[in-house]
């Protein structure tokens, strides 16, 4: 919660430009996570250059996959606890809208 609160310092929205404004430490988590993913991509395109059994670099992509996910799942809870919540207490219902659109699309 103390992470968030940090989180809560900065408008999502202030000056009219749209920013997050996430904790260093949330920051890092979400850069290292990402940096990993990096590698495993880097690692499957070895994988097919090497020909490697078709299953394989499947279940690598599926880890990559999973990983991506857990990313976004990060991202989301972060952007529901601060800016969807600031924004509808702002009187900005249009958030919602905006906000089942993103859902939509991490669903596909």
């Amino acid at each position: 919660m103390e992470e968030l609160q940090e989180d809560l310092k900065e408008s999502c929205h202030s000056s009219g430009e749209r920013k997050s404004h996430h904790s260093d430490k949330t920051k890092s988590n979400i850069i290292t996570r990402l940096n990993r993913i990096e590698g495993q991509i880097r690692g499957v395109k070895g994988l097919v250059e090497k020909d490697t059994y078709c299953d394989d670099v499947l279940n690598q992509i599926a880890a990559i996959q999973s990983a991506l996910n857990g990313v976004g799942k990060l991202l989301l809870e972060n952007h529901l606890k601060s800016c969807v919540i600031e924004r509808i207490q702002e009187g900005d219902n249009d958030v919602i809208a905006e906000l089942l659109t993103t859902v939509n699309k991490l669903m596909r």
